[in-house]
């Protein structure tokens, strides 16, 4: 839960719940509060129409029968009954003025400080948001008939409505919050999906320069943002498409003027110094030759294809051991990956004749992780000082000791795996291990479904 609140899907999620739930609260309060004055004008004016027709009607009925009338009429939340004492008046309310005007000359209305009872009490059956006291007319006053006879009329509050249960409150609120749960997840859902399609789409570029473009779909801004990540994608492939060009068209024009020095060469007719030259020439050729190979993998203009890992560790061992390398290969993965088969093939060359070429050998043991496979090549070297396990990797980096320029070494092995490791969103990771020289692991991870 703490990841999701943490990430944008949840911050937008929490944001549209919180908000529609308060919108929602807030209508609510509005509409029950405004349902609530319109029930109270109504039983104002229901009491008023009901107080007119009761006293006109007793108007006309003799003294004697008064009583036995109001008992049978008084049944409703407006009560006529005979005045049993005087009391003190009040001044006219709006209610004793509205029913004054009703009943025109010859009655006399005096409203009372003491109210009924009911009203003390008047309370609603609370709702979702509503008010639970009943604000409406509740009042009581004297009316003096045509004929002085004095009579008491009591406006209270309506009977309470039948109650809901508190089951069902509860349900028809869980329903009405599942259903804002489901529509803020939704329109979250919509609005994060782009981004999230957009944040792959760099994740891929990463893996892959040349992968499809995407897809100009959705709103005017994610389109715009589309086109623009689109654009970029193809000018960081011409840039690296013009640098690799570059590097290979250098290369390549130095290989002629190197290969007429050579031949030159063998006319110097010093032996010390023809070898001594010799040396140099065939040194700036490997370097000019892995100059190349850097240069190649920077390229990922090789498509991506399913390769079984076993397979293609088998093959690169076997062939090193027929070159005359001490290689062992233990363990298997079981693991098919995508990659670039001829890529993967330079990497694992690469890490293994530097332990072949400065170790003397190359122990490689695979093994599967969780979602990745595990590819550790150790030799019988003296290993790396730690301040340089880092440095390694950088172009022409070379440690002045068994692992100088008397070796071969360009400085640039380390270099061209690291680079196709990285496209391949794999690691290259180096650790000295006492008595066992250095060990290298190649962490793979597993974008294609294993076997």
């Amino acid at each position: 839960m703490r990841a999701f609140l943490g990430s944008m899907t949840g911050r937008v999620f929490l944001a549209l719940f919180v908000g529609m739930v308060a919108s929602a609260a807030l209508t609510q309060w509005l509409a029950v509060g405004e349902r609530q004055r319109a029930i109270e004008q109504y039983r104002d004016f229901h009491a008023l129409e009901r107080a007119e027709q009761l006293i006109m009607t007793v108007d006309l009925l003799s003294v004697s029968s008064r009583t036995d009338y109001l008992k049978v009429v008084n049944r409703t939340a407006v009560r006529l009954d005979v005045a049993s004492a005087a009391s003190a008046a009040l001044p006219q309310t709006e209610f004793s003025s509205a029913l004054a005007i009703r009943l025109g000359d010859g009655f006399r209305i005096f409203p009372l400080a003491e109210r009924p009872e009911a009203c003390k009490v008047a309370r609603q059956k609370n709702t979702l948001f509503g008010p639970a006291q009943w604000r409406g007319t509740c009042e009581a006053m004297n009316i003096q008939m045509r004929d002085g006879h004095m009579l008491r009329l009591s406006i209270m509050p309506p009977r309470a409505p039948p109650g809901v249960s508190q089951n069902a409150m509860g349900t028809t609120l869980i329903a009405f919050l599942l259903s804002i749960a489901v529509l803020a997840y939704l329109v979250t859902r919509m609005t994060m999906r782009p981004l999230k399609q957009l944040a792959q789409a760099a994740k891929d570029l990463g893996n892959d320069i040349n992968h499809p473009p995407l897809q100009l779909v959705g709103a005017s801004e994610i389109r715009q943002a589309s086109a623009a990540f689109n654009a970029m994608q193809a000018r960081i492939r011409q840039h690296i498409f013009q640098r690799t060009q570059m590097l290979a068209a250098i290369t390549h024009d130095l290989q002629t003027p190197l290969t007429r020095m050579r031949l030159r060469l063998e006319k110097v007719e010093e032996p010390e110094l023809q070898g001594r030259l010799v040396g140099d020439l065939s040194a700036m050729q490997q370097m000019v030759k892995e100059g190349l190979e850097l240069a190649r993998s920077m390229d990922s203009t090789e498509s991506m294809q399913a390769l079984d890992l076993d397979s293609l560790l088998e093959a690169v061992c076997s062939d090193a051991a027929d070159a005359g390398q001490r290689v062992e290969l233990a363990g298997r993965s079981s693991m098919a990956l995508m990659g670039r088969p001829m890529a993967l093939r330079r990497c694992l060359v690469n890490l293994i004749d530097n332990a072949v070429k400065y170790g003397q050998y190359a122990h490689v043991t695979v093994e599967r992780m969780a979602g990745a496979a595990r590819v550790r090549i150790q030799d019988g070297g003296p290993g790396i000082a730690p301040d340089q396990l880092a440095k390694v990797f950088e172009p022409f980096y070379r440690i002045e000791t068994s692992r100088s320029r008397d070796s071969g070494g360009t400085g640039l092995g380390l270099t061209i795996a690291r680079n196709i490791a990285e496209q391949h969103g794999a690691s290259v990771l180096l650790a000295n291990h006492a008595g066992c020289g250095l060990e290298v692991t190649l962490i793979i991870p597993e974008y294609y479904v294993g076997k």
